[in-house]
């Protein structure tokens, strides 16, 4: 472009953009199942005025939208703006929307979600204000849809604001958002959560809406009792209660013979709060009871479950996550040394390991953290850290590197070491790579001990840890049985370089989990510090000095580094499967009031247990066959990346992992709690009898 015509074009750009400035968003819109609208309070506005804005949802009959805390599912409504500083959203209250045994809060009809907007202070009289908002929200009536349309408002600034047409309707709606109470309540402990008292008389119906999920639980039962001229409301805590001194807010709606009303109330926790009835009971028909049941207690004493976790620690040897951590050690007993020393220093790793995972156990649970068996491998960052682990160990069993003084600073090394300290990281190695299985007894130890006080859990899992370690401890005090181990010689060299394949093969299952967690971009940072590290003890092998030192270092630094850049990535759609429905609540309840068999499958990608159980029983052609003839809908639930509500239904059924499978005959009054361990003549045999399923464990 010349330079004369440059300052021509520079002149004309203001009358070419008016047209262009002057489309702005349209303050209406619709899609299939909401009509949405933009509705001011001001004609004109001001610079730097406030003013209310309201979003008008017309919504489609039998639908509804969430409000600030959806309840047991769904989502609430956001508008992103741009344009405009905007405050946040007020809601009108909520009602409930029950979906058999699903509780949700949210809005049928014509809601009304108002915010405040301020106009720029530069903005100028004469020109107008145009901005506009992303609005998204979630639909459902028996499936949801998110849906999502971009409004505007397009106002005259002047030197002085004007209402609007429809600032009547606006302050309408303004009255209907709840205010702050205007009496004092109190908040009290109660054995099942929380008691909520306040002074008003003749309350006949009442029914608080917490707006933190989690705080309460949302579909269970809120007994009313008039006390002392007032009313009292037990509120069961939920799935994560608050902790003490933190407040409980929300909505408390109340209804007397003057009406109803609503009010914002918050109150500090009280100390010693019940931790609540449990989550939402999904064996009870949805016709029956919209407020589920309390999960079951364990009725386990002290003594059978420390036997019951003897014996499952003792079962996880057999395990397929077991065998290549004990495959490092199986030839400390071939050779003639301190089988006694061995015995019990790989016994005192394994307990120490034990220990420190109930001492976490613990501790979350102390901040009012529901978490239950494997759950540290729910973290990326945490598989990524054993991959490397397990790959070092394989490359020190293949003789890349032998671990010298200079290297037992590294825990992987340490357990390939003879010796004490080798057996000792060997043990601490197995107690890691153990908790991705279940072993059958498991199960019931572990509900009793996660419900128990902090010594009797530690107990427990001690006790688990105990029966891991077993067979090493007997082989090295009973000397019977150590003649049974082969002789030494060169073979024990090649049968050593051979065990590092199941150590290999470890990693790449760990990497197939972090792809399940993370995605292709995680994979290819893993395979990255795995490439760095194999560098790293290269250099440190075939180089000296202080660059070959300075490579090492910077190459391990970039692979621990990989952990920081991993970032989660959503698991992988469970439909992709033939014939496999995602597990959700609300579609198990509907298959449940359709009176249909329904067969649930509660997984994780790193669950081993899990994995076998779907290749030798799941997949099977007959079970397929037998589900199909049935009329069976299989539903399955991923937990590899922690997920609360599966969390509850384990707990719901007096689990604290997976795997975890229940089986819906049509009109049983109960799921059929299904073994651990599958063969496909259980399944089969489970969908095939007609009668009210039993529970088995």
């Amino acid at each position: 472009m010349s330079a004369l015509l440059r300052p021509a074009v520079l002149a004309l750009l203001p009358f070419l953009a008016a047209p262009l400035m002057a489309l702005a968003a349209p303050p209406e819109a619709a899609t299939e199942h909401v009509q949405a609208r933009l509705v001011s309070s001001q004609a004109t506005v001001a610079p730097g005025q406030r003013f209310t804005v309201a979003l008008e949802q017309n919504i489609k009959a039998h639908w509804h939208t969430y409000w600030l805390n959806p309840g047991d599912s769904g989502q609430a409504t956001t508008l992103d703006w741009q344009g405009a500083q905007a405050g946040p959203i007020q809601w009108p209250t909520p009602s409930i929307q029950a979906i058999g045994p699903i509780v949700n809060y949210g809005y049928e009809g014509r809601p009304a979600l108002l915010m405040e907007l301020t106009v720029p202070a530069d903005a100028k009289p004469g020109a107008r204000f145009q901005p506009t908002a992303e609005v998204r929200w979630l639909v459902c009536k028996d499936v949801c849809i998110p849906e999502q349309v971009t409004l505007g408002l397009d106002l005259p600034v002047a030197a002085a604001a004007q209402p609007g047409p429809d600032a009547a309707q606006v302050e309408e709606w303004r009255a209907a958002i709840p205010k702050p109470a205007p009496f004092a309540v109190k908040l009290s402990a109660a054995p099942q959560g929380v008691r909520l008292a306040g002074p008003t008389a003749g309350v006949t119906k009442a029914y608080f809406f917490a707006d933190t999920w989690g705080a309460v639980a949302h579909s269970a039962p809120q007994p009313l009792k008039a006390e002392a001229g007032g009313w009292v409301l037990d509120i069961p805590a939920g799935d994560e209660p608050l902790a003490a001194g933190k407040p409980l807010s929300g909505v408390i709606a109340l209804t007397t013979a003057a009406g109803e009303q609503a009010w914002t109330i918050s109150a500090p926790m009280p100390e010693g709060a019940g931790k609540g009835p449990g989550p939402a009971d999904l064996s009870t028909p949805a016709a029956e009871t919209a407020a589920p049941a309390a999960a079951p207690e364990s009725d386990l004493g002290l003594a059978p479950a420390l036997a019951l976790a003897l014996l499952g620690g003792l079962i996880l040897n057999l395990m397929p996550c077991v065998f290549p951590v004990l495959s490092i050690k199986a030839l400390a007993l071939v050779n003639q040394g301190n089988h006694k020393g061995e015995g019990l220093a790989y016994t005192a790793g394994v307990l120490a390991s034990f220990a420190v995972l109930a001492g976490v156990l613990i501790a979350l649970r102390a901040g009012g953290q529901q978490v239950g068996w494997g759950f540290q491998f729910h973290s990326p960052v945490f598989v990524l850290v054993v991959s490397y682990l397990l790959f070092v160990v394989g490359l020190n069993l293949s003789g890349l590197f032998e671990v010298g003084g200079s290297f037992t600073g590294i825990g992987s090394g340490l357990a390939a070491r003879q010796g004490l300290a080798g057996s000792f990281f060997t043990g601490v190695l197995a107690a890691v790579v153990a908790t991705p299985c279940t072993a059958p007894f498991m199960g019931a130890a572990l509900a009793f001990a996660l419900s128990q006080p902090a010594i009797v859990m530690l107990a427990v899992f001690l006790a688990l840890g105990l029966g891991l370690a077993l067979p090493f401890l007997v082989l090295a005090f009973w000397p019977a049985a150590q003649r049974w181990l082969p002789r030494p010689g060169a073979w024990m060299d090649t049968f050593k370089q051979f065990l590092a394949f199941p150590m290999y093969a470890a990693v790449v299952w760990l990497l197939w989990v972090l792809a399940q967690q993370a995605g292709p971009d995680g994979v290819a940072l893993a395979l990255g510090g795995l490439v760095l590290i194999a560098f790293a003890l290269w250099v440190r092998r075939a180089g000296r000095g202080v660059l070959a030192g300075g490579a090492m270092a910077v190459s391990l630094a970039l692979a621990v580094g990989m952990a920081w850049w991993i970032k989660p990535a959503p698991v992988a759609d469970v439909r992709a499967e033939s014939a496999v429905e995602a597990y959700s609540a609300e579609r198990l309840a509907d298959l449940r009031a359709q009176n249909k068999p329904v067969f649930v499958n509660l997984t994780a990608a790193w669950c081993i247990s899990c994995l076998v159980n779907e290749r030798v029983a799941l997949s099977r052609p007959e079970v397929h066959d037998a589900f199909a003839k049935a009329g069976v809908t299989y539903l399955k639930g991923d937990w590899t990346r922690e997920d609360p509500k599966i969390t509850a239904v384990l707990k719901a059924h007096g689990r604290s992992g997976v795997p975890l499978y229940l089986y819906y005959a049509p009109g049983a009054a109960e799921a059929q709690v299904l073994p651990q361990i599958l063969t496909p003549g259980l399944v089969i045999e489970a969908v095939s009898t007609p009668t009210t399923p039993r529970s088995s464990t």
